[in-house]
């Protein structure tokens, strides 16, 4: 008799376990039923207005000549005194950098004739970075009596570490979030977690100011007061965007 006691509560344990195990099933699946989890893609996107913390300058040295080497030497001979100029005029946190370079011939291109090289022309472009927007001007005259005689172009950029930047990645982060709460609002449930957030591009509209050629060249200095060049740095459009995912939990 008392062995079919302990076997009868021996097995009355195991169907109270077996029980219990299909009950906690049966609570988390209908837990998960209630409140299942989806992913959401939101992207968030700003544009505001900055202004430019560093300027770009590009000026060329370009000499003509019937020989090849006499064009490449007095190119040279120009060049080094335009690089000389610029560090004296740039000022500190400057980069000088040469951009292009090339020495090609000039041919005459006449009416059932094959061409017939006329001569040669030197070009060397030099690319200055500074962050003193105030010396543009100054660093423009100081090239173009050394001996530049082409200003290629003046942009005023934002460089990647600029805090404006991050204030532009921050907002778009920022909406990108609200977005996703209106979501979950309108499905009743709430945001759980963000999985992932991607920076889908920044873009700096930059401020451009074209300088006429024609004032560096074929000008006798001498023969007019010197001007200081103005240049005028404007604001840039700072336009970023950001995707996230988050995964929402609906309500019952």
């Amino acid at each position: 008799m008392n062995v079919m006691t302990s076997r009868f509560a021996t097995w009355k344990r195991i169907f109270f376990a077996i029980g219990s195990m299909l009950l906690l099933v049966i609570a988390a699946s209908c837990s998960s039923k209630t409140a299942p989890l989806t992913r959401v893609t939101v992207a968030g996107e700003t544009s505001m207005k900055a202004q430019p913390d560093a300027a770009t300058v590009v000026l060329s040295v370009i000499t003509q000549s019937p020989q090849a080497l006499n064009a490449q030497q007095d190119n040279a001979r120009k060049s080094e005194a335009v690089i000389q100029a610029l560090k004296a005029s740039a000022g500190a946190d400057t980069e000088i950098k040469t951009s292009d370079y090339s020495l090609q011939p000039q041919f005459d291109y006449r009416y059932n004739k094959l061409p017939k090289i006329t001569g040669y022309e030197a070009r060397n472009s030099v690319m200055v970075t500074m962050a003193d927007l105030s010396k543009v001007g100054a660093v423009i005259d100081a090239a173009s009596r050394a001996g530049a005689n082409s200003v290629e172009n003046v942009s005023f950029i934002l460089r990647d570490n600029s805090p404006a930047r991050g204030q532009a990645l921050a907002e778009a982060s920022r909406q990108a979030i609200t977005k996703a709460q209106s979501i979950a609002q309108a499905m009743g449930g709430k945001v759980v977690r963000v999985i992932e957030q991607q920076e889908a591009g920044t873009t700096r509209t930059p401020a451009e100011s074209s300088v006429d050629n024609k004032a560096y060249s074929e000008i006798s200095l001498s023969s007019m007061p010197m001007r200081p060049t103005p240049v005028q740095a404007g604001a840039l459009n700072v336009n970023s965007r950001v995707q996230v995912v988050v995964e929402i939990q609906a309500g019952p």
